[in-house]
């Protein structure tokens, strides 16, 4: 019985085989490539080191004449990779606006309380 099943699935294949029809070529079509420029979504020590410089001039513009190290370490702790790859572009290409990306990142909860317990600290 198996021999006879085996059998005709062969003979079905092979009579499909021949059945088919050869595909004409296919038709050529012209494309325009556009390249995007995806920003960077892995930050790099260098674009760290830069968003750190900014957020630390940031925090000094604030606190003139304290230590702002505690205070810089929250907010670079607490800012999302995205938010400080813009920081770090944004000092790169002297663009303004840091600002407000700091101040955003500093009325969080979790920095306001990182920011809290550094003070209390120093």
């Amino acid at each position: 019985m198996r021999f006879q099943t085996f059998a005709a699935l062969g003979l079905a294949a092979a009579t499909l085989a021949g059945c088919v029809a050869p595909m004409p070529p296919a038709a050529t079509t012209t494309t325009t490539t556009t390249t995007v420029v995806t920003p960077p979504t892995v930050l790099d020590a260098a674009s760290r080191q830069a968003a750190r410089t900014v957020i630390n001039a940031e925090m000094e513009k604030r606190l003139p004449g304290a230590n702002v190290a505690p205070y810089t370490d929250c907010v670079v702790n607490n800012a999302t990779t995205a938010e400080l790859i813009d920081i770090a572009q944004a000092s790169r290409a002297g663009a303004t606006g840091t600002a407000d990306s700091v101040a955003a990142i500093v009325s969080r909860p979790a920095t306001t309380q990182c920011i809290a317990a550094a003070a209390r600290s120093a």
